[in-house]
């Protein structure tokens, strides 16, 4: 029983660590939902094309997203590529342009599925409003993350 309490403790940390970023990741989601909702000012119509849409997308990205992280060694660590081998570096990189290509892949397939359900205005306004909730998002939270002064 003591060594069960002993490794909670270890993995308290983690957990909080994991929750935290779980809870921050839902605040942002919710946030750009609201924001997108207010820069595209869809109709009731084109809101019940578009949101289906745009929830697909989002499983299909975190799901890509969740298997790159799994596949991928982290590049910061030097000392961990110095103990690889060349054909296991190339490998890695290699595999991380599969990433990206399958990434581009997959916006063109929501591009095309969006063209083709409603106006490209509106999807023009969508990829619009995307670049600008990502400056938005990262302002906030780079400012929030900062040490305020004393």
């Amino acid at each position: 029983m003591k060594q069960v309490i002993i490794a909670f403790l270890f993995m308290f940390p983690i957990i909080a660590t994991a929750q935290k970023y779980g809870e921050r990741n839902n605040e942002i989601e919710s946030y750009k939902i609201g924001y997108l909702t207010q820069k595209l000012d869809l109709s009731s119509e084109e809101a019940k094309i578009f949101w289906p849409i745009y929830n697909d997308w989002q499983k299909e990205q975190t799901a890509l997203r969740k298997e790159r992280v799994q596949k991928m060694i982290s590049f910061r660590k030097l000392t961990e590529i110095e103990e690889l081998s060349d054909t296991e570096v190339q490998n890695l990189i290699v595999n991380d342009f599969s990433f990206k290509q399958r990434e581009l892949n997959l916006e063109k397939k929501y591009y095309y599925r969006l063209k083709s359900n409603l106006p490209i205005k509106i999807v023009g306004k969508f990829y619009r409003a995307q670049e600008t909730f990502k400056k938005e998002i990262l302002a906030k939270y780079r400012f929030n993350n900062k040490p305020q002064p004393n």
